[in-house]
């Protein structure tokens, strides 16, 4: 069912992942319920640091996004894996903190740094920031200054490669809101006004292209850019750059629309990107910088599931069959916000053969409020368990309490064994921040 054997179909009939029957977890843990394959997450982690090690001489880092998936386990295995994460909040930063990632392996992003997550970031010792505008720069600087050390950044840069994919993910158009542009000078202009600041340890560019990207060349193209640019920041201003994260964005499989990209797969991605790093540094008689990668999506995607219950059928005589769950656009906004679309399964009837089309509607007071549209299933029934497919990434990290739903519980399973990795909300967790004025009481 999957190229990596995430997912199977036990002698039951019934969906199974990590070596855990899905219905089994759908009685034990209740519904909605997301599910992380953590085997598939470290092997996937394992890919890009070997490749690395491999084809750049160890010569860089993987870090994991972690806004495709944060919560205190998942920077335990990164942990565990030797990579770095990088974070895009204090929110996050914190929740690495406390589950005791080394703060010198994590790089922190954003197009708007709070002063309040820049404190926090250098009082922790957070190794590398990413600047991405005048003024950040400013605040930066001031706080290294009076905690008297010089904070290591890279600057962001848009390269001006467009990918193909979804307008609202694409990051590296010359109208985005992030990084400088290195066709119009601006780029050229901040590192100058970089340079300049004494607290402020200039290491190299950030730039990132875009997410869910199939084209190999993608990558590649933007990576000669950003080496074109560091020779043209050598010559101009003398600073030859030392670190190049060229961010992530690797494409995953979704429904059969898409690719299935195996391991191998994967690390071919990345073996492009490194040859043409190392091919323009000879060209260009550039030291090779220090190679950093960001890849989330790729990590945690595939690895997840989020396990339904079906409830109410609404069929329309030959216009729409809707069939209800216990979840909705509060677990996975996906479809709402991009028309993302997924793979359903009935966990409990996998064997048995898809009959109709339907759409998967959740339980909000939207009419916005679908999961996925004209998917085969075979009549499903009240009761059932319905699977949804490869939502590690971008669903538990973007879900809400809209309607005063509650957010799902996450599980890690591996090798038959399941825990709670994010424990189930209560009525109590909804309303703990409440707070009645007393002229109302």
């Amino acid at each position: 069912m999957n190229q990596r054997e995430t997912l199977k179909i036990n002698s039951k009939g019934h969906l199974e992942i990590g070596g855990c029957d899905t219905v089994d977890l759908a009685a034990k843990f209740g519904t909605p319920l997301y599910v992380f394959d953590e085997k598939y997450i470290r092997d996937m982690m394992d890919v890009y640091r070997d490749t690395i090690d491999r084809e750049y001489d160890g010569h860089g880092l993987v870090l994991y996004a972690s806004k495709a998936f944060s919560c205190m386990a998942i920077y335990k295995i990164a942990a565990q894996e030797n990579i770095g994460v990088d974070v895009v909040s204090g929110g996050e930063l914190y929740t690495a903190l406390k589950a005791g990632f080394p703060a010198e392996k994590i790089y922190m992003h954003g197009n708007n740094k709070l002063l309040r997550e820049l404190q926090l970031a250098v009082d922790s010792g957070v190794g590398t920031i990413v600047v991405d505008s005048y003024d950040e720069a400013d605040m930066l600087n001031e706080l290294a200054q009076k905690k008297g050390i010089r904070q290591d950044v890279l600057i962001r840069i848009n390269p001006g490669v467009e990918a193909h994919t979804h307008a609202f993910v694409q990051t590296a158009r010359t109208d985005s809101k992030f990084g400088f542009s290195i066709s119009d000078g601006t780029a050229e202009k901040m590192t100058a006004y970089i340079l300049k600041k004494g607290s402020l340890n200039l290491k190299g560019y950030h730039c990132h292209i875009g997410s869910q990207i199939f084209e190999k060349q993608s990558f590649v193209l933007a990576a000669q850019k950003a080496m074109d640019f560091m020779a043209k920041i050598k010559a101009d201003l003398g600073f030859e750059v030392d670190t190049l994260n060229i961010g992530g964005g690797f494409g995953i499989w979704y429904t059969d629309e898409d690719a299935k990209i195996s391991v191998e797969g994967y690390a071919a991605y990345l073996e492009a990107l490194i040859a043409a790093v190392k091919d323009k540094a000879n060209e260009l008689g550039l030291k090779r910088p220090y190679l950093l990668i960001e890849p989330g999506r790729s990590i945690v995607g595939e690895a997840g599931i989020t396990l339904y219950t079906v409830g109410a059928i609404k069929d329309i005589p030959g216009i729409k069959k809707y069939v209800a769950i216990d979840g909705g656009m509060f677990d996975n906004p996906r479809y709402a916000l991009y028309q993302s679309k997924y793979t359903v399964l009935l966990a409990n009837r996998v064997n048995e053969e898809c009959t109709e089309k339907v759409t998967i509607a959740g339980k909000c007071c939207e009419s916005g409020d679908l999961i996925a549209v004209d998917v085969p299933l075979p009549e499903a029934k009240r009761g059932d368990i319905a699977a949804v497919l490869s939502t590690g990434a971008y669903n538990y990290s973007m879900a809400s309490n809209y309607n005063r739903n509650f957010i799902p519980p996450a599980i890690l399973v591996k090798d038959g064994e399941a825990d709670y990795i994010v424990k189930p909300q209560t009525y109590d967790d909804l309303i703990r921040n409440d707070v009645v004025p007393g002229r109302l009481k």
